[in-house]
């Protein structure tokens, strides 16, 4: 039919009957006419609304795309719930929340945030539904630019917690992870403290409070100054590989608060294996305090038994 077409022989034998099905098709759809052409107008517009809607959610100088499907959303809430206990509109209340918060400070902050939607708003919905209100210490291992952390604070103030934040990073002006070719960021910004800083505020005045200690958490001294005292959450987001996993867990059993909650990130996340094998190994192990509760996304949540 194609090569049909493509003669010129038989385009002019062709030529009559196709105006006849053209004229055939304007008398029918003649009366559409001004419907048809107010549909194409509202596509056009759509069309340069989906632009600017891509400029303020595609994942450009970011881990990804913010756009969750509902049925992503839906199983991030469902996950939350069986991690929790909570009910399943306690859940949802705290992950649209987890989004929004994404969403605002990603636009706003130096930087970006570290990690899929999903794996973003499992932690900020899940640990101020399990963190204990006896304990405001929050630790978190490996920050990047800080936005998780004042994500958190944010999401922990809300639930009544104000928070007291200790950040570990060796904030060696670009990620570090062993093992992994280093990488330039999407966002073009460095990894400093000056940024960490600037992105902390937005975390409130618990944010502009927050300790910062540069180093590796398996720096002698760097557990010397941070062990000073119990924490109820601990985000353990370092050193990805199985031996370092290991020893930040085993650190953790020293400073966890008694049913304070331990957060495994990228658990069960196929590029980082190590951190699964290491996770479950620990959990293994007789003696060990931590309890776990389950994972929403990829992330673990234990649970520090006194």
């Amino acid at each position: 039919m194609f090569a049909l077409t493509r003669n010129p022989l038989a385009r002019r034998v062709l030529r009559p009957a196709a105006a006849l099905v053209d004229r055939r098709i304007e008398r029918r759809t003649g009366p559409l006419r001004p419907e048809i052409d107010t549909l194409r107008r509202e596509v056009a517009a759509l069309r340069e609304g989906q632009n600017a809607f891509g400029l303020l959610f595609d994942g450009t100088a970011r881990s990804g795309p913010r756009t969750p499907t509902t049925a992503q959303l839906d199983t991030l809430v469902g996950q939350v719930s069986r991690v929790t206990g909570a009910p399943r509109d306690a859940a949802r209340r705290n992950v649209v929340i987890a989004y929004r918060n994404v969403i605002a400070l990603e636009m706003l902050a130096v930087g970006r945030l570290a990690g899929s939607t999903q794996n973003i708003c499992g932690k900020l919905a899940t640990v101020p539904l399990l963190a204990p209100r006896a304990y405001r210490d929050v630790l978190e291992i490996g920050t990047l630019y800080g936005l998780f952390s004042a994500s958190l604070m944010r999401m922990l103030h809300r639930a009544g917690v104000e928070p007291r934040m200790t950040i570990v990073d060796p904030l060696a002006g670009s990620q570090l992870q062993p093992g992994t070719r280093e990488a330039a960021d999407p966002t073009g910004t460095p990894v400093r403290e000056d940024v960490v800083r600037a992105n902390l505020a937005f975390g409130g005045a618990p944010g502009a409070e927050a300790r910062v200690v540069r180093g590796f958490s398996g720096d002698d001294d760097v557990r010397a100054r941070v062990s000073d005292r119990e924490y109820g959450v601990i985000v353990v987001d370092g050193d990805h590989s199985a031996e370092g996993v290991r020893a930040d867990l085993e650190w953790a059993e020293k400073i966890a608060a008694p049913g304070g909650i331990v957060v495994v990130d990228d658990y069960g996340d196929d590029r980082w294996s190590g951190v699964k094998s290491a996770a479950d190994a620990h959990l293994a192990r007789p003696g060990s305090r931590f309890t776990l509760l389950g994972a929403a996304s990829t992330s673990a949540f234990l649970r520090a038994r006194d």
